[in-house]
């Protein structure tokens, strides 16, 4: 086993809070499950003193450490390729990932993932709060969606960004094409999200259980074209980030993703459909869905930055396509 280490200190905001809660949210990258393991196997100090209980109340200015344990066994083999770096220094990076690629190892994807490319270029100067299958990772965006992620370079930087993905004060927007016209134009979904019953690698809304997602949108345009179904180009400004949150959000509005093999119209058939559309939907990498910004409080000095990422090529090939047969 080898151990990583998080050190910090209780503040007055989370004064009173349970053990495993504080931890939820400083290592907001962990599982609650996973914290608790952690806890229960006595690898939680507060003021040196071993802890083992996840509902001890913290008290302020109290000292935690933190030892994140992993196996050995789990290595990640590096993996060249070319990795789009939107911004970099000491702290952060900003890559812009193409569709088709993993963030992080995971069952039936050890290779190729943007983790092994990260590892290739630097080795182990990430931060290791999240373990070894994911050195820098402080969030994710699915195989199939391009766009922006931050990674962190140290825990520092990664324990302060992560803390504003809990509180959730980063800013992202995401660009989708969805089937037909969203109603009303614009709005905010807030559901429950959780796992589908019948199929556990898939999301879905529930009324009863899950957790809280809350996605709010904007439609830019409204594209009716003769021989093409209606289509909107839709801005998706997240204020939560769970798993397939806009993909299961728009699904539940009966507007899914073009190109959604997950959550998307099953065995479309056209009487009459746009030839040079139908090649483009078809070859489309990934959903249409892009990680177009970024905007979050730089963990070093403090500015908010902001960042912006244009869509994909095949993306862009359909946008132009729409854009121009709807003039």
């Amino acid at each position: 086993m080898t151990n990583n280490t998080i050190k910090f200190s209780v503040n007055k905001e989370d004064e009173g809070s349970r053990l495993d809660l504080i931890l939820a949210k400083r290592i907001s990258s962990l599982t609650r499950s996973k914290l608790k393991k952690i806890i229960e196997s006595k690898n939680v100090k507060i003021n040196n003193s071993v802890i083992s209980s996840p509902s001890k109340k913290v008290r302020l200015n109290e000292n935690i450490v933190v030892n994140i344990f992993e196996n050995k066994n789990n290595r990640i083999r590096p993996f060249k390729t070319k990795i789009d770096i939107v911004y970099e220094d000491k702290d952060i990076l900003v890559v812009n990932k193409p569709a088709g690629m993993v963030v992080h190892p995971g069952a039936g994807n050890f290779e190729k993932t943007l983790v092994n490319a990260l590892v290739f270029k630097y080795k182990k100067k990430l931060s290791n709060i999240n373990g070894e299958l994911r050195p820098g990772i402080v969030h994710r965006i699915d195989k199939e969606t391009s766009g922006l992620i931050v990674v962190a370079k140290n825990n520092t930087a990664h324990s302060k960004l992560g803390i504003q993905f809990s509180e959730h004060t980063i800013e992202r927007k995401y660009l989708a094409l969805v089937w037909g016209v969203i109603r009303p134009l614009k709005g905010k979904i807030e559901t429950l999200i959780t796992r589908n019953k019948k199929n556990r690698q898939l999301m879905a809304v529930s009324e009863i259980r899950g957790k809280k997602a809350v996605t709010n949108y904007s439609t830019e345009k409204i594209y009716s074209i003769n021989d093409i179904p209606k289509i909107s180009l839709v801005e998706c400004k997240l204020e939560t980030g769970r798993t397939h949150q806009i993909r299961v959000h728009m699904s539940h509005k009966g507007n899914p993703l073009l190109a959604d093999k997950q959550y998307g119209k099953k065995n479309m058939k056209f009487k009459k459909i746009n030839k040079d559309f139908e090649k483009i939907i078809n070859t489309l990498k990934g959903q249409a869905l892009h990680a177009k910004s970024l905007g979050f409080v730089h963990p070093g000095n403090n500015k908010f930055m902001k960042f912006e990422s244009k869509p994909p090529k095949d993306y862009k090939k359909l946008l132009d396509l729409l854009n121009k047969l709807s003039n």
